[in-house]
């Protein structure tokens, strides 16, 4: 299942033909994201879908979102999409990990590919005919639903300054990231976000990993652990649309084409309204927010994780023959991938440092 630029502009076509005349009925759908419904822009994509969708078809497709604040189910998404309460989910693919070890891979994996990497491998290689096969056996569609590009590596309440400084430690942190910190002696618990500072303020944890500088500073972390630290664990964060197949085999073939077009796009822009939100909101830290001190892990503890990963990586791929498949077609993409991003993104941001000192 491929959804390159050809599908788009053939799907944005048949939406601008779409008319109530070509529905038969006005479907409705109802929405459920993992984030409350203020939590932006997190919480953009399904707002803009919702938007979207019914300005392209007329209002003749109408889908509600509705935020964590509504269902009270943050983490339950997938199973209440699957079982038919909500025909569309907005949440994160590794929050299913428990259920399949595979669905990581649609979010982001430890040192793994960038947005651009990661995208390329979605629509024009395998990415998206492995992200159904995994989503079949929950009878639900998987889109992307997007990007956070690199995430930073959490907020914590002492410097770390070797591995024996996160024995002991709390901290709330998802994903295989979870587990790599989990082998270094870290103790890993998932929190819903609307718990984080409060757990963080009353020591319930010592550190949490959350998103960016663009997000972070809304959440109000800084207050309470100052050392902020780049990441690794999470270098192309996908969000994810969830569908529930039944539903969805339901629409018109306009409304299809109009849905995926929708999603495509507010996709899309949530990378580029994060980026700007954490671009303008570190630019804010230098002045406002002179408490908060940046760091990146040291280099031996930076090791320390990578090796943690690539075991964790070897033992799931061991024992788990899809699980093998996908990462060795993404290794073998990234590999490809990452020759031409040295060569373009890399090499052109080091020759413009270069030229300014």
């Amino acid at each position: 299942m491929k959804f390159g630029l050809k599908f788009v502009v053939a799907a944005a076509a048949i939406a601008m033909l779409a008319t109530p005349a070509m529905a038969a009925k006005t479907v409705k759908w109802k929405l459920a994201m993992t984030w409350p419904s203020t939590l932006t822009p997190l919480a953009s994509p399904p707002a803009q879908v919702a938007k979207l969708v019914e300005e392209m078809s007329g209002g003749t497709f109408i889908i509600k979102a509705e935020g964590k604040e509504k269902h009270k189910a943050p983490l339950g998404i997938l199973d209440m999409v699957k079982g038919g309460q909500y025909q569309m989910g907005h949440s994160g693919s590794y929050y299913w990990k428990g259920k399949d070890i595979s669905t990581v891979f649609f979010t982001t994996i430890p040192f793994g590919m960038t947005t651009a990497e990661q995208y390329a491998w979605f629509y024009y290689d395998d990415g998206m005919k492995y992200m159904q096969q995994v989503y079949d056996r929950f009878n639900v569609l998987n889109f992307p639903g997007g990007n956070t590009g690199v995430q930073m590596g959490g907020w914590f309440k002492k410097e770390i300054n070797a591995i024996e400084d996160l024995k002991g430690l709390k901290m709330r942190i998802p994903g295989l990231a979870g587990e790599v910190f989990a082998k270094l002696g870290v103790n890993v618990t998932n929190i819903p976000a609307g718990e984080l500072y409060t757990s963080l303020d009353r020591g319930t944890i010592d550190a949490l990993e959350w998103v960016g500088p663009g997000m972070d500073i809304k959440m109000g972390f800084h207050k309470v652990a100052p050392f902020y630290y780049t990441g690794w664990h999470e270098p192309a964060s996908e969000m994810q649309f969830l569908v529930n197949k039944r539903a969805y085999e339901k629409l018109s073939p306009e409304h299809k084409a109009i849905l995926q077009t929708a999603m495509k796009t507010a996709s899309a822009d949530m990378y580029y309204e994060n980026f700007a939100a954490s671009a303008n909101a570190w630019e804010q830290m230098k002045t406002e927010f002179p408490n908060i001190k940046v760091k990146t892990f040291p280099v031996p503890v930076l090791k320390a994780m990578k090796a943690a990963s690539d075991e964790l990586l070897a033992g799931y791929a061991a024992k788990d023959p899809q699980f093998k498949e996908i990462l060795e077609s993404q290794q073998t993409f990234m590999k490809k991938a990452r020759a031409w991003t040295i060569i373009s993104d890399y090499n052109y941001i080091k020759t413009s440092i270069e030229l300014e000192q």
